[in-house]
């Protein structure tokens, strides 16, 4: 970790800077734009990194609103990932403590990333200060990653080379935790499946129409059987996108299922799609219709890296908690008022807090807010869930923490993680993790020893074997 004085100056420049970021997380929660569609919250975080000397690449990997911040130059280069899309269905009054739509079926910022995208950005540019300052070497990138929910946008820009010559790369998420937390995650492929049939009366002519709809139903019931097959880390959902039309007196010519396939390895998803793919040619055959599979994109499983995590959780100790006050718990019971007893436990189990590294104490659901550090055990644990910093990782050493900015029992994607995106206990989680990712940053770029170890560990976990990214060179962003 920094020596004392280094670490005094880089979190007293961020306590200075916080107001500024505190206000543009909200403005991008107000903004609340989906995948791609990002435009006032990369420009608004552009216009930030260019006011701090950032020289900025924007359109990157063909993506309009994917960008790259850099301030210095030479080696070591070392990455800051930032994400700012919010998800559809989502719209939710900020501060309240009940479902209230600011919007009917408005989007919302359900995951986080309004947080994510304004730390990771604080602790980019407090570094590069820090740096120039005291005339250090090396280069810091703010990478203005686009389309994380569905969108797999750092795919992409590995596809395009975006970060073949980085040293290491950083990031953060809101969570119910303070704290690192090692996971291998599953990988996942994302495919439509477009069913073309025959229109017809379907009471007079019912035989003659072919039905899209029953070849979507047939093909989502044997999906369903397929389950019970396949390995149980596995995981198959899907929605239908286009059921053919509100008429039920017309046999539906057309329909579209969107599945998504995790596993914990590419190569196994890639295997169990192959097994969907035949289960949608048998509901074709059984429908006389024709199916169609439209790839729409994928992200690798994660590759952890305990070098740098433990070099993070080094930081988090000297860090101390969270300084939440009576308000921030206060608000945080009510949110975890409209949680289950199960949800929390559920929370507490899911995330495996357990002793914790500042009081001790076994964390049992009796507070709202983690106000302590995560026990760090030095491996890995298997988390359902997938994100395009997988990619990432199998180019060059990730990692990344996790900071408090929700009640314990929050889970993602829910109306509960909108309402305290604003907040001022989601604030200081910002902040608090926009230090640690600073702190990390700049062990990385003055010690060549954690910089070869890190790499050293990569390198093993690679075996030899170079990326392959899982989405071909003929799909585009966002196509679909």
């Amino acid at each position: 970790m920094p020596d004392k004085s280094s670490l005094l100056s880089l979190t007293t420049a961020i306590d200075a800077m916080a107001p500024q970021f505190t206000a543009l997380s909200d403005q991008i929660w107000d903004f609340a734009e989906l995948k791609f569609d990002e435009h006032q919250s990369s420009a608004l975080i552009i216009g930030m990194l260019e006011q701090n000397g950032f020289s900025v690449l924007k359109g990157v990997a063909n993506m309009e609103t994917a960008f790259i911040g850099e301030f210095g130059s030479g080696k070591p280069v070392i990455a800051f990932l930032g994400e700012f899309d919010a998800l559809a269905g989502m719209s939710q009054v900020a501060g309240a403590d009940a479902p209230q739509p600011l919007t009917a079926d408005g989007t919302g910022h359900g995951c986080g990333h309004n947080l994510l995208g304004a730390g990771s950005l604080l602790a980019a540019i407090s570094l590069a200060k820090h740096m120039e300052a005291e005339s250090l070497p090396g280069t810091i990138r703010y990478y203005g990653c686009p389309g994380e929910e569905g969108g797999s946008g750092k795919t992409f820009m590995v596809r395009a080379g975006a970060f073949d010559n980085v040293d290491a790369a950083l990031t953060w998420h809101p969570a119910p935790f303070n704290g690192v937390r090692s996971t291998n995650n599953l990988a996942v492929l994302e495919s439509y499946y477009r069913f073309k049939g025959v229109a017809a009366h379907a009471a007079n002519s019912a035989h003659l129409g072919r039905s899209a709809l029953d070849a979507v139903e047939l093909m989502n019931v044997g999906v369903n059987f397929l389950r019970e097959h396949m390995p149980q880390d596995c995981r198959v959902h899907y929605a239908i996108t286009d059921a053919g039309g509100r008429a039920a007196n017309v046999v539906q010519a057309k329909a579209e299922v969107l599945y998504l396939i995790r596993a914990p390895e590419m190569a196994q998803a890639l295997t169990l799609a192959e097994r969907v793919g035949k289960v949608a040619q048998g509901a074709a055959t059984m429908t006389e219709t024709e199916v169609e599979a439209i790839f729409d994109t994928a992200s690798t499983n994660l590759l952890p890296n305990l070098t740098l995590e433990n070099a993070i959780h080094d930081n988090m100790v000297a860090l101390g908690p969270v300084p939440f006050d009576a308000d921030d718990i206060a608000f945080a019971k009510k949110i975890q008022a409209t949680f289950t007893d199960e949800a929390v436990k559920s929370s507490i189990r899911l995330y495996q807090i357990k002793s914790d590294v500042f009081s001790n104490d076994r964390i049992d659901g009796s507070t709202a807010l983690h106000l302590g550090l995560r026990a760090f055990e030095g491996q890995s644990h298997f988390r359902a869930g997938s994100t395009d910093v997988g990619d990432v990782s199998r180019v060059t050493p990730t990692a990344q923490c996790w900071a408090p900015a929700w009640a314990i029992g929050t889970n993602p994607h829910t109306w509960q993680v909108v309402a305290q995106g604003r907040s001022p206990a989601a604030h200081k989680a910002m902040v608090h993790a926009a230090k640690v990712l600073a702190a990390t940053g700049l062990d990385l770029a003055t010690s060549e020893e954690l910089r070869f170890q890190a790499r050293t560990e990569w390198e093993e976990k690679m075996d030899g074997q170079p990326y392959v990214c899982p989405i071909p060179m003929d799909v585009k962003p966002g196509q679909h």
